[in-house]
């Protein structure tokens, strides 16, 4: 999978066409789980029930089953299987925002609410469909079918600088920046209060939550690095006890969701997000996000800079905030 700038996997959940029930008789108790359901529910081989297993998609009395090698006990098993998804995605006329182009990479301000590539739930008007039309068949082929060109991502809900390749050597190249985080990555989050401290350094390990599948947490000894830069631009509201701030992050890796699960950490969870927003903001706050219609996590990658992996040109690209965040901004300057 390529590297994350904290991109969003849960957005990439899929609609379940099937959920699966496994009854497990006497006869299977003390078996091996991936082995006893695999018999029990044959259309699904071993090693998907293994893969779904490490996706957090089988359950047995509401606790999830992560464990192949565990002991099976007996009971009712539920197994969320996903929607399938096409072979081979395909061209789409969708606008794109484009930075920059040359016959290696391009760069993309990537508008709220676009996927980045298909996944099931989200097969269709991602940005690797418009990519496709617009490239035709120079993108790499080094991500895969499914994800031509990819090298990062961002989330379905984060705006903002995307890079894409074109050619292989690209792909090389720029898999390799984002494998040392040797380049640049700017980020702007409305956040709820202010963090403390006003500025600072999180840095800990983000993994899979034990407790929801779908959520990354900071983990005491598993998961994996996490460091991210913040620095308070701007407060709202009070000066002794701000509603909310303007918070630039700078990353130093890129984790699922690491810059929602940083500033949630440290008691600034990002605006709007439905997964991390840990209690709701100060009434002014929310009324300034319906006023301006807000969907989202307030959250846009406003710079991406690095070296072209190939021409060795020095490439800065800096977007300002969609409409959506600069209009809340604008509401929340007059708190």
């Amino acid at each position: 999978m390529p590297p994350s700038d904290g991109s969003d996997l849960t957005d990439d959940e899929p609609d379940f066409i099937e959920a699966l029930i496994v009854d497990l008789g006497p006869e299977a108790v003390g078996q091996r789980l991936d082995k006893a359901l695999a018999l029990a529910a044959p259309d699904l081989s071993r090693a998907r029930i293994q893969a779904l297993m490490a996706e957090g998609r089988v359950t047995y009395a509401d606790e999830v089953m992560t464990d192949g090698s565990s002991r099976a006990r007996e009971g009712l098993y539920l197994i969320a299987v996903p929607e399938p998804l096409p072979a081979e995605p395909q061209p789409e006329d969708i606008p794109l925002t484009v930075l920059f182009e040359d016959e290696h990479l391009i760069v993309i301000d990537k508008p709220a609410g676009m996927t980045v590539h298909p996944a099931p739930g989200h097969q269709t008007g991602t940005l690797v469909n418009a990519l496709l039309f617009h490239c035709g068949d120079s993108l790499s082929g080094i991500g895969g079918v499914l994800r031509p060109g990819i090298v990062h991502r961002l989330d379905k809900d984060t705006s903002g600088v995307m890079v894409a390749a074109k050619s292989d050597a690209a792909h090389q190249g720029l898999s390799a920046l984002f494998a040392t985080h040797d380049l640049e990555r700017q980020y702007i989050a409305l956040t709820r209060g202010q963090p403390r401290p006003a500025s600072g350094r999180v840095e800990n390990r983000i993994g899979r939550s034990n407790s929801d599948r779908k959520k990354m947490a900071v983990l005491k000894t598993s998961g994996r690095l996490a460091i991210t830069d913040y620095r308070t631009a701007t407060t709202f509201g009070p000066q002794d006890r701000p509603l909310a701030s303007r918070v630039v992050c700078r990353l130093h890796t890129g984790r699922t969701h690491q810059i929602r699960v940083h500033m949630a950490s440290i008691g600034a969870p990002v605006l709007g997000d439905p997964i991390y927003g840990s209690g709701p903001p100060a009434p002014s706050v929310r009324q300034a996000i319906q006023t301006t219609g807000l969907d989202r996590q307030a959250l846009h990658a406003a710079v991406l800079g690095f070296v072209h992996p190939i021409t060795g040109a020095t490439l800065r690209f800096e977007t300002p905030l969609p409409a959506d965040m600069s209009d809340l901004e604008q509401q929340l300057a007059e708190l």
